[in-house]
């Protein structure tokens, strides 16, 4: 993620982010950047091999920015997480993105938000406030990074404490 923020009222938690991050390095303006690229090396392309792979990166390109606009803006609760740790969650329940497992991870540091795309469980977000291992009552899962808490992280522990102990709170998530 480029930038964004996060605020932590008494009611309300609210993430604002430039961009998005699917995977470990894609946002939606680099996306957006490359499918440019990608759409002027498909009017250049010279042999049907090159096409073909310049076809395949622009169909990509174009579902990843479908997926991430999708989301936003996304207004939920934050609960906290029982099997994976110091981790709330944003239940998505059968939400399908058509989005896929990227080098997905079980262990995100805090404030680097994951999204389980459904499998073994539900459609999910987990927001990790401090030490996590990703995990359902099934077993360990893994989930895509897609954006990391870049100011207020000093706020994480907070958060935490009040989804523990004053339950679910209000989250909502903005393209800026």
């Amino acid at each position: 993620m480029a930038g964004g923020i996060l605020e932590v009222q008494p009611r309300v938690i609210t993430v604002l982010a430039d961009t998005a991050i699917r995977g470990h390095d894609l946002d939606e303006a680099k996306a957006n950047e490359a499918l440019k690229k990608a759409e002027e090396a498909r009017r250049s392309a010279h042999d049907k091999q090159e096409v073909a792979a310049v076809e395949a990166e622009v169909s990509s390109l174009a579902a990843q920015l479908a997926a991430i606009r999708k989301l936003l803006p996304l207004e939920e609760k934050l609960v906290q997480a029982r099997w994976s740790g110091q981790a709330a969650w944003i239940p998505l329940g059968d939400l399908a993105l058509g989005v896929g497992f990227e080098d997905p991870t079980s262990y995100p540091g805090p404030g680097e938000l994951l999204l389980y795309p459904g499998g073994l469980s539900e459609t999910e977000i987990l927001f990790p406030y401090g030490q996590t291992c990703f995990a359902s009552k099934a077993g360990q899962l893994a989930g895509n990074h897609f954006a990391t808490v870049i100011e207020g992280g000093e706020h994480l522990i907070e958060i935490g404490n009040r989804v523990v102990w004053l339950g679910a709170q209000d989250i909502r998530f903005e393209g800026v």
